[in-house]
């Protein structure tokens, strides 16, 4: 016996129980209604059924027959032929998503998701662990950004690093593009774009990767006394640098990669992108703003940590910085690149001088002596043009 005959039978149970007390005057019809939770005038017409038609007239006449708002049935068949065609392997919430932004679909969520399983295209979710409190968020944007990495199958046939710069208080994405492999030049690479278009900020968290801190022995604390690159730009920007101890202590940015790693290679494939760089297109200007209004939730308060650098001095601090010695041949040896300094008028020559080599993400290199810049060079140390120097 299904659920509504059982609760139709109780239901027929206690009316007659209390229409017997009712006409033994033990109750009211005001009464008994208000026990049975309907108005007095259903009670006599459940009465007069009842006299009239026997036990049958209390029947729910409605259980057996089909819901006029029931889902049609061959808009569900389109949607579970979609799914076997298409979407083999998305999340019902992602599918539903897609469903109404590029096929019209109009049906909700859960009429949708509970189909999918009926049809066993999609596993019921299993039970949940137990509460474990979440770490509060900052109450403001720009207070505290999260990077990360994470290498993953974003394309077909290949693996690559999805560098993520995310912000704590509201888990927008700022920035986010795919890499070879992550290290200091993609860390500068995403706080630039950060920098550039938002300013400065508080405090960055990350994880305790050897181009974030030096950590002098594995698994125990990170050195405050040896910066790396990235270590030193951010002290240089007055950026406090947070190392996280434990995968749960980066739960913000690993619950966002879990969402990328279900959602991404899935949009990456139905936009035909099969190359890093259209994909590194395709991200800034479609998808991360598509998520950040999918996910994104509103800061605690309102106002911005996020200060404008207007000398922007960050572009030649968020870069790699080295001392050299110049040669005997006034050159500069660099990463397997000789840079020849051109002639300048702060003096004759620069041998034995010690200069400072600045190589920025894009790849371009500069020379610096003191604050004076000799030379910009190509990625491959061709030299771009000599930089005037003063008297």
């Amino acid at each position: 016996m299904d659920r509504a005959r059982i609760h139709e039978g109780i239901r027929q149970m206690r009316f007659e129980a209390l229409l017997d007390r009712q006409e033994r005057g033990e109750l009211s019809q005001a009464e008994a209604a208000d026990l049975l939770g309907i108005s007095e005038r259903s009670f006599r017409r459940w009465r007069d059924r009842l006299r009239d038609e026997g036990p049958a007239g209390l029947a729910d006449r409605r259980v057996g027959k089909p819901s006029s708002r029931r889902a049609a049935v061959a808009e569900i068949l389109r949607m579970l032929g979609l799914y076997r065609e298409r979407y083999v392997g998305f999340t019902a919430k992602h599918f539903h998503e897609q469903l109404r932004k590029r096929h019209g679909y109009k049906l909700g969520y859960t009429v949708t998701k509970l189909h999918l399983q009926g049809a066993g295209l999609l596993p019921r979710a299993p039970k949940r662990s137990a509460h474990r409190k979440k770490r509060p968020r900052r109450p403001m944007v720009g207070m505290m950004l999260h990077q990360d990495a994470s290498t993953h199958g974003w394309l077909p046939g290949r693996r690559d690093d999805l560098v993520v710069t995310l912000d704590d208080a509201t888990g927008a994405i700022y920035s986010a593009f795919l890499v070879a492999e992550e290290g200091t030049a993609s860390s500068f690479r995403g706080l630039r774009e950060v920098v550039e278009r938002h300013g400065l900020f508080c405090a960055l968290y990350t994880d305790r990767g050897s181009h974030y801190f030096h950590t002098p022995k594995a698994g125990e604390k990170v050195s405050k006394s040896q910066p790396t690159q990235v270590g030193r730009a951010l002290k240089q920007l007055g950026i406090e640098h947070i190392a996280a101890y434990s995968p749960q202590a980066r739960g913000r940015s690993e619950r966002a990669f879990r969402t990328l790693q279900d959602r991404l290679p899935k949009e990456l494939a139905l936009a035909g992108i099969r190359t890093v760089e259209a994909a590194n297109r395709w991200l800034a200007e479609t998808y991360v703003p598509e998520y950040n209004a999918a996910f994104a939730i509103d800061a605690e308060q309102e106002g911005s940590g996020f200060i404008p650098d207007r000398t922007l001095a960050w572009r030649d601090i968020l870069c790699i910085q080295e001392a050299r010695t110049v040669g005997n041949d006034n050159t500069v040896k660099w990463r397997r690149l000789c840079l020849q300094l051109p002639p300048s008028r702060l003096r004759p020559h620069f041998v034995k001088a010690t200069v400072r080599v600045q190589e920025y993400p894009d790849g371009q290199i500069a020379v610096f002596l003191g604050p004076h810049r000799l030379a910009d060079y190509a990625a491959d140390g061709t030299i771009i043009q000599p930089v005037e120097q003063a008297a």
